[in-house]
């Protein structure tokens, strides 16, 4: 398999996983401040920075390295709430 259909399938991916993720929370299934939901929030980022900085789509890549920051932010919280709560 060569690294480009790698990084395409992890971009793929990581489109599957944010969109399942925003089905999950519209269809009630989830809730926005679950570790599973900021999760897959997370992940997905991530595939898509991949997948966009070996494109060459920086305000791709950029977006979604703020969306995984958010979401990183919202899983610190939801341990903390947990820990100390």
């Amino acid at each position: 398999m060569s690294l480009s259909l790698l990084i395409d399938i992890v971009g793929w991916g990581g489109a599957a996983l944010i969109l399942g993720a925003y089905a999950l929370l519209t269809a009630g299934k989830v809730d926005a401040k679950s570790v599973v939901y900021q999760g897959m929030n997370v992940i997905g980022a991530l595939g898509f920075i991949a997948n966009g900085w070996w494109h060459g789509a920086m305000p791709s890549a950029v977006l979604n390295v703020i969306w995984a920051a958010i979401g990183m932010v919202a899983l610190w919280k939801i341990r903390q709430a947990s820990v100390l709560g």
